[in-house]
């Protein structure tokens, strides 16, 4: 997840006048409500040390009512706490309905810093993954809105903040030993974070990243990102208490007090806003990238090559090899897989072309029909769309609900941990073009005969919803980007460039794999 992340985000001094009075005045307001509804709220601060946690939940309270929220500073145990249940201590500082709760640091330290300083071992975190997820989903299925922020900055801005921070002697105290050790361990630490992030990422209780670089940009965003939360959460219990109360569908909602109106508004608008927020992972694609025929020809060549050999090496020692490829419609998926297997042994993979569910696929859970096509040791499964459809296809064509299609993250994350646990090698591609090229592949395959039947009404309809299908994907790449299952951003306005990437990237994770047995 971190990895996908653009720390380069920044605002302007003028921009950031100009939106901040709006989200201060939404913020009060959504308070308000929050309060007069007893919708009780956590927002809670983790992040890396010096990354502005304490400074911007300074400045998000400053547009609060102070009678109305408390901030809880989480340090070492006491011995009072340590005589208790892991999270005694955080149950006791829940807020009351209508109330809210502010955490500088919290439950998780547990399994950040406690983990890090030896405290809690190794074989006790899985209890305290478990501990921390069932103490938010419960307060979650209570009515508790629960919005964790997880600020983000690299190994030398942390530096040198702490450099900053010590040069000033009224500022020095706040720079630890544990800070040091922790920067000059910063790659180990972030590992931590990173599964951190995985095993808490909830439907219920989700992790929004903040990119904290700019301190500008950060402050944007955590409001941004708080109202959107609160706004979302009132219209639900407005939602819940309009069915109560008469008895109608979910549409009465817009009759549930004088204020609803406004707080759709208040919904709408930002929601537009948090857009421009949103990390963009398809944005930072070089969509230049090219080979001249010559180039990708000899590159191809040694490459299938290469992967003939380890194919075969992958058989020997039984490892398992699981590809998936996503993209736009006319990508060039098909091209790369054709080039991928061209030198590969036919009885050792299977090409697995992924359409719309039949009827006895439609009888079992989403993921069924792929564990059936999952790999046996030693051979090769390559998916042409995968189980990512779940949260895009069926996420924007209304298939699936959107508690479904949010809980399938976690999921899916579960499901590739089994397979790499199980000794696979996951790879994921998504094949990225822009607009215009699509336009002109389409166009292309529509005048050729030969490949007419690979274009649709269906993609050209797909094609009007461009803006809603990549805001789906970069949410996917940022929530199911990990270690053992990474995602891999293709350029493939040139399909030369792309089909070399793709073959380089399963040769070089084949090798590793082989230096590591």
């Amino acid at each position: 997840m971190l990895e996908k992340v653009d720390l380069t985000k920044k605002i302007s001094k003028e921009e950031y006048k100009e939106k901040m009075p709006e989200l201060e005045a939404r913020l009060g307001r959504l308070q308000r409500e929050c309060k007069a509804l007893s919708i009780p709220v956590l927002i809670v601060f983790e992040g890396f040390g010096a990354a502005g946690k304490g400074v911007q939940i300074g400045r998000l309270i400053q547009s609060m009512d102070p009678r109305g929220f408390e901030v809880h500073p989480i340090k070492n145990e006491t011995e009072e706490e340590r005589m208790h249940p892991f999270m005694w201590r955080f149950w006791t500082k829940t807020p009351a309905r209508g109330r809210i709760a502010i955490y500088d640091g919290s439950w998780y330290r547990r399994v950040l810093i406690d983990r890090f300083e030896k405290r809690t071992k190794n074989k006790d975190l899985p209890a305290a993954f478990h501990s921390i997820n069932s103490f938010e989903q419960q307060l979650a299925e209570d009515g508790n809105l629960i919005i964790k922020l997880f600020l983000d900055i690299d190994k030398k801005e942390q530096k040198k903040r702490f450099d900053k921070l010590e040069k000033n002697k009224e500022t020095a105290w706040r720079v630890s030993q544990g800070d040091r050790e922790r920067n000059a361990h910063y790659d180990e630490y972030a590992a931590m974070m990173e599964e951190m992030l995985f095993q808490t990422d909830t439907d219920y209780a989700p992790w929004t990243i903040i990119e904290s670089m700019d301190r500008r940009f950060a402050t944007l965003k955590i409001y941004t990102t708080v109202i959107k939360a609160m706004a979302d959460q009132i219209e639900k219990i407005q939602a819940e208490k309009a069915r109560k109360e008469s008895g109608k569908a979910a549409e009465t909602a817009a009759d549930a007090g004088a204020s609803g109106d406004l707080i759709r508004k208040i919904a709408e608008e930002t929601d537009e806003e948090m857009k421009d927020l949103q990390v963009s992972i398809l944005s930072k694609a070089d969509l230049s990238l090219h080979y001249e025929r010559e180039e990708y020809k000899e590159k191809l060549e040694k490459l299938q090559s290469r992967l003939e050999k380890l194919h075969g090496e992958l058989y020997r020692r039984r490892i398992p090899v699981v590809l998936g490829f996503e993209g736009w419609d006319a990508g060039g998926k098909g091209g790369a897989i054709k080039r991928l297997t061209a030198k590969m042994d036919a009885r050792g993979y299977v090409v697995n072309p992924t359409a719309s569910p039949n009827d006895i696929e439609k009888a079992h859970h989403y993921l069924w029909r792929f564990w059936r096509a999952m790999p046996k040791d030693g051979h090769v499964s390559i998916f042409d769309r995968t189980w990512y459809g779940r949260v895009m296809v069926e996420r924007i064509e209304g298939f699936c609900t959107e508690a479904e299609w949010k809980r399938a993250y976690r999921e899916i994350n579960d499901m590739e941990k089994d397979l790499s646990d199980a000794g696979a090698i996951v790879i994921k591609f998504w094949m990225h073009i822009d607009k215009d090229e699509q336009e002109r592949r389409f166009k292309e395959r529509q005048e050729n005969p030969e490949k007419q039947w690979k274009i649709t009404d269906e993609d050209w309809r797909n094609r009007e919803k461009w803006d809603l299908y990549e805001d789906a994907v970069n949410e996917m790449l940022m929530r199911t980007s990990t270690d053992y299952a990474p995602w891999v951003v293709v350029e493939g306005n040139d399909k030369y460039y792309a089909r070399v990437k793709v073959l380089k990237t399963v040769v070089d994770a084949i090798e590793k794999r082989l230096k590591e047995e």
